[in-house]
């Protein structure tokens, strides 16, 4: 049964003292490595960006179904916070960011196992309410006067690509708010609460009908690659590193490119 929680910075640090509280309470059977025949059993405790959330959870549960007697838990959230966490010791067996950058945050501390591997591509849209009503068809438009722009925070990825982008438009202007992650950002379009805001092109996708999805050719210049690794102190090694060989997979990228993904 797939677990997922989302957390925002403001419930991080209670996060991770309740993580660490847990850990020390488990027992060594709770989750362990491998079943009688060798196969991969026990829970998975994932760490994704929230930009993954739809992809992984569709990927979380066929990895249940391949591997019974798993769990695949997932922690969703702002990449630069899930770092932090994992940084500050939050348990934890597997690790996908939105960036190289944010990632490094982990491998600069020695606390993945080898070196990450890049399972993905992600570029920029404008997301705006249906119909697009402000009738937004660059990005040189959301600079228009009494327009509500929201970007996701200079700290996370998808913050840092919005202002690559912008930088490379030569276009100025002040949000209406900074979000923590990215689903964040677009839920403030949804509840109409913003009239755009600069996302992933899968998170436009995965929105569906609740929102409209503008292309520029700016995000050419500010594509993320997603890196995944396996934690050092996973505690659960073997099922962590069958769940990365999944997304690193052809049938993993297969879900990813029905997402709106693009291939590494």
């Amino acid at each position: 049964m797939i677990r997922s929680a989302r957390r925002t910075a403001g419930t991080a640090a209670l996060a991770l003292l309740t993580a660490l509280g847990l850990a020390g309470c488990s027992s060594a059977d709770d989750s362990p490595a491998r079943a009688a025949d060798g196969s991969p059993s026990g829970t998975v405790t994932v760490f994704a960006a929230a930009s993954l959330k739809e992809s992984f959870t569709a990927l979380g549960e066929r990895f249940e179904k391949e591997h019974p007697g798993t769990e695949v838990t997932f922690n969703f959230g702002g990449s630069d916070s899930l770092a932090a966490g994992i940084v500050g010791g939050a348990p934890a067996d597997v690790f996908a960011a939105a960036s190289t950058t944010t990632m490094r945050t982990v491998t600069d501390e020695g606390l993945t196992a080898g070196a990450p591997a890049t399972f993905a591509r992600n570029r920029l849209e404008i997301a705006t309410a249906p119909g697009n009503p402000h009738r937004i068809d660059s990005l040189e438009d959301l600079a228009a006067p009494g327009l509500k722009v929201v970007l996701c925070d200079r700290t996370v990825p998808c913050g840092a690509a919005a202002e690559k982008a912008l930088e490379a438009g030569g276009v100025t202007f002040e949000p209406a708010s900074y979000e923590q992650d990215v689903k964040s950002a677009l839920t403030k379009v949804q509840l109409k609460e913003a009239d755009a805001a600069v996302v992933y092109r899968t998170d436009v996708r995965a929105a569906g009908d609740k929102v409209d999805g503008v292309d520029f050719p700016e995000a050419a210049q500010a594509v993320n690659d997603y890196p995944i690794a396996r934690l050092e102190d996973a505690p659960n090694a073997s099922a962590a590193q069958a769940f990365v060989a999944l997304v690193t997979s052809p049938e993993g990228r297969k879900v990813l490119g029905q997402a709106g993904f693009l291939a590494p």
